[in-house]
């Protein structure tokens, strides 16, 4: 990793800002070409990018990312949580977008220069953290439909707190009859732009119904549930002991979330059964009004592990339990914390010190 130009440095915000408003000093750049493939990674101040009215990742999307954070341990050392999954995701995503992988240990090792030169921005509070965006798209400039063959990759990193504000509270959720977010054979399973884009339409309707995000259904029978805007779901049926968590299977229309998978380890870990099954609307509904299922919870880079409190759909809606955060959610998410913070054994070695 070459450094380049060091910033001085802004002040540090107290709290941290808006989710993805306020940027820190520096970010890594890197280039691809077919005869030096990824080469000219620098560590350089945050900054604007020139390109051209004709780059093609304008035009055709071709364009994929990450997220993931870096939790603070001491004022000399941060916690990167599971960077080498986040690589490899991106890699996957990138094959899918035909554009040239990333190397995973480039990826890792662009986010702990960054992390370590920007170390000061790493928050320390509990819902806290130095979030990292990568980014990679093709940059040549041409309108012809084909891939393209140069590229870029940007990381840059913010630092964030709770994506839904007070911590721990149950959301609001609305079923989507009426745009799909990805089909069987497309890019559901890929963390690229179209995905996002293509929802905020279906967000805002929620938003409009008093919803804090959209529950996204199958595309062939509108029936079964897939996730949340960005988030993967797990419902919980029974209690205590005998509580059994249930999620979406991967069947390439849902993104493999790595909090997911997390959590589905951490609950295994405390003897807790997981299945993945699907999951209908309509069984959604029934298990809530009979009891069965007793909580649902949302998880992801970004938010964590968010419980769901109601959910619109038609004219109408449920309460999943009594409205309010329940206990597997909130066992799950103490144990996560916990590994984030190094306040509890880490057997799975999912966290990557970094020392300033």
């Amino acid at each position: 990793m070459r450094p380049g130009a060091v910033s001085a440095g802004r002040p540090l915000p107290k709290t941290p800002p808006p989710f993805g408003e306020v940027f820190t000093d520096h970010m890594v750049s890197a280039f691809w070409s077919a005869d030096e493939g990824w080469h000219g990674a620098v560590l350089e101040p945050y900054g604007p990018l020139t390109v051209s009215p004709s780059t093609v990742a304008l035009h055709y999307g071709q364009s994929v990312f990450e997220g993931f954070k870096a939790y603070r341990r001491d004022p000399d050392r941060a916690a990167l949580f599971r960077p080498w999954e986040h690589a490899r995701r991106m890699a996957d995503s990138a094959r899918r977008m035909a554009m040239p992988p990333l190397p995973p240990e480039f990826f890792v090792a662009a986010a702990r220069a960054l992390v370590r030169q920007d170390m000061d921005w790493v928050p320390d509070g509990d819902d806290e953290a130095l979030y990292l965006r990568p980014v990679a798209f093709a940059t040549d400039s041409h309108l012809a439909l084909r891939p393209g063959l140069s590229y870029r990759f940007v990381l840059m990193a913010f630092p964030t707190a709770n994506f839904f504000g007070a911590a721990r509270r149950a959301v609001t959720v609305a079923v989507c009859e009426d745009f799909v977010r990805a089909v069987p054979g497309g890019t559901g399973a890929a963390k690229c732009g179209g995905n996002y884009a293509g929802a905020y339409l279906a967000q805002e309707e929620a938003t409009r119904r008093g919803a804090d995000q959209v529950v996204w259904l199958d595309a062939a029978e509108r029936r079964w549930v897939e996730e949340l805007g960005g988030m993967n779901l797990f419902f919980v049926h029974g209690t205590g002991d005998r509580a059994e968590l249930v999620t979406p299977p991967l069947t390439g229309t849902i993104l493999p979330g790595v909090t997911r998978d997390t959590l589905i380890r951490l609950a295994r870990d405390r003897g807790l059964t997981v299945r993945e099954a699907p999951v209908s609307v309509e069984e959604w509904r029934q298990n809530c009004a009979s009891g069965r299922i007793t909580e649902v919870f949302a998880c992801g880079t970004a938010a964590r592990v968010t419980p769901v409190g109601r959910v619109l759909a038609g004219d109408g809606g449920w309460t999943v339990g009594d409205g309010s955060p329940g206990p597997v959610a909130g066992t799950l998410a103490d144990a996560l914390s916990a590994v984030h913070r190094g306040t509890a054994p880490d057997p799975h070695h999912w966290c990557h010190l970094v020392t300033r």
